[in-house]
């Protein structure tokens, strides 16, 4: 009878010692937000391979170039991730076959995050450059997250400051962008990572890259003025 008594509470305590302990992040990860941030994260320093995915008709200069997305910068509250486009091919074939071909390395898409759990509001800003590594006319530019978005996905109406910008530049066609961005986390099945812009005032428009993030890539150059 007593080696009952004490053999129970000592069942109990390896029971507990065998049951999973919480993860860290098992209370935050109920919010898209924080799963959202983990994706993008996860691929810091990786590069991969993609290329434009839509066909409208006023992207026709950006069709069939190779384009790699590199997570160049990562720290707790942002990701900066250059993208990196070939240059079309020369057209008089007067180049060497088999050489390279050289590519704007202009622009880098930079994601901060403010706030934590639900609480959470994360901004996508693109610094547009020159090869000199001077900023261009129109660079900064971007928005915030509205919502709570999708562990998947975060869309960026344009704030403010860029709509100023656009008008400033004679950009009137920009002045309602929607940016959106689609991450899965590194590791899982189909990993993939997307980059799209679409206008609330024009439902015909859209501009989406589509990037294989299952496959790394070699790590590129810099981008200019990085």
């Amino acid at each position: 009878m007593h080696i009952a008594r004490f053999l129970l509470p000592l069942a109990a305590l390896a029971l507990a010692a065998c049951a999973p302990a919480p993860g860290p992040a098992a209370g935050t990860l109920a919010h898209p937000q924080e799963a959202f941030w983990q994706a993008l994260s996860s691929h810091c320093g990786k590069a991969y391979a993609g290329g434009l995915a839509s066909t409208d008709a006023r992207d026709t200069d950006w069709a069939g170039k190779r384009m790699v997305a590199h997570w160049a910068e990562c720290d707790k509250t942002r990701v900066a991730i250059a993208f990196h486009v070939e240059e079309a091919p020369p057209s008089s074939g007067s180049e060497a076959v088999g050489q390279e071909q050289p590519w704007n390395r202009s622009r880098t898409w930079i994601v901060t995050r403010e706030g934590t759990g639900a609480d959470t509001r994360f901004t996508l800003k693109h610094d547009h450059r020159h090869a000199d590594g001077e900023a261009d006319a129109v660079t900064f530019y971007g928005g915030t997250t509205a919502d709570a978005g999708s562990a998947g996905a975060q869309d960026f109406p344009v704030d403010a400051e860029s709509v100023a910008l656009f008008t400033r530049e004679g950009l009137a066609a920009s002045l309602t962008n929607v940016w959106r961005i689609e991450v899965t986390r590194r590791g899982s099945a189909d990993a993939r990572f997307a980059y799209q812009l679409t206008r609330r005032n024009d439902p015909t428009r859209l501009f989406r890259v589509e990037i294989d993030a299952s496959a790394p890539v070699e790590t590129p150059p810099a981008a200019w003025g990085w």
